[in-house]
């Protein structure tokens, strides 16, 4: 499941759109030949097949700053080992720094992540596409700030604000392999929580309409039933997501773990008859809190948790 943004004016957005080569930057940072060298033959297809999204566009992002390749080689000292972060479906995430004042001072300046796109990866241009588009026009305390990007021949990169205390599943679980999910939760230095990864955001339905897609995606166990079931796509599909991420917080244990009794794989299936109980609610929670904790608020995310799922 991807994240879905209800929209009530679909036609509206095509008329919206530029190519790379017309965006600008204010600056040196954009590169004129960045939107003709991707094409149907680059290993980074730009054939998205969305109506929303034309092969090779994005939608204007006068917030956004494009980098050239360059600067980012410079800012992550040249992809270094030790500056990795983590990676994924997407690729490899590096920290890097802005020297905006002193260039030649490594390690000073503003702290950033560097999402770099691996020409074999499962996902491709039109995520890359969709996280720029869509976090590119959004602004809210709860949503990783997308800073820039930079499109060049073989590359394809994202730069966000740097998340000081990662993500919600190494505080559940670890650090480990992880739509709505704990892995795509961050927390920054104050621990406030931010949504990130939009790459398999759509332009979804309005109200109660529903999109239909022909490729299922995201993660099992956070997807909605139905949604894995029909391939329908609903506003409030992502939902369900927000209530299986509740259940985790509670019990300090994975939506889908195969390593459990087969009776127990999915969590919430094997969960939700506890929430609803004050008794058995107290069973299922986190053994690392060693009982210490708000037993009224637990409850109160039970319930909550019981109607999102």
């Amino acid at each position: 499941m991807g994240i879905c943004w209800g929209s009530s004016a679909h036609s509206s957005t095509t008329g919206h759109l530029s190519t790379r080569n017309n965006a600008s930057s204010g600056g040196s940072n954009a590169t004129s030949s960045m939107g003709s060298e991707i094409t149907a033959h680059s290993r980074f297809s730009a054939g998205s097949g969305d109506e929303e999204f034309p092969d090779g566009q994005i939608l204007p992002t006068p917030n956004l700053r494009i980098f050239s390749f360059a600067e980012l080689k410079m800012a992550t000292r040249n992809f270094k080992p030790d500056t990795l972060l983590g990676e994924g479906g997407f690729g490899k995430v590096y920290k890097g720094w802005l020297e905006e004042k002193a260039p030649g001072r490594i390690g000073s300046g503003t702290v950033i992540a560097v999402k770099r796109l691996n020409s074999e990866s499962s996902q491709g241009f039109e995520e890359w596409q969709s996280e720029v588009n869509f976090l590119g026009r959004l602004s809210h305390p709860h949503l990783v700030r997308l800073i820039g990007y930079c499109w060049e021949v073989k590359e394809l990169l994202l730069v966000y604000e740097f998340m000081q205390k990662g993500s919600l599943e190494n505080h559940l679980f670890g650090r480990g392999s992880a739509i709505f999910k704990a892995s795509n939760i961050l927390l920054d230095g104050a621990y406030t929580a931010k949504l990130s990864d939009f790459g398999l955001a759509k332009l979804g339905p309005s109200d109660s309409q529903s999109h239909v897609t022909t490729r299922v995606m995201g993660t099992y166990g956070y997807a909605a039933p139905e949604y894995v079931a029909t391939g329908h796509l609903y506003v409030k599909s992502d939902v369900y997501g927000f209530g299986v991420v509740l259940v985790e917080i509670l019990t300090g244990l994975r939506a889908l773990d195969t390593s459990r009794p087969s009776e127990r794989h999915n969590l919430v299936d094997w969960i939700k008859p506890y929430l609803s109980d004050r008794r058995k609610l107290k069973s299922i929670m986190d053994s690392h809190l060693e009982g210490r904790y708000p037993s009224k608020a637990a409850q109160q995310i039970a319930q909550l948790a019981l109607k999102l799922s």
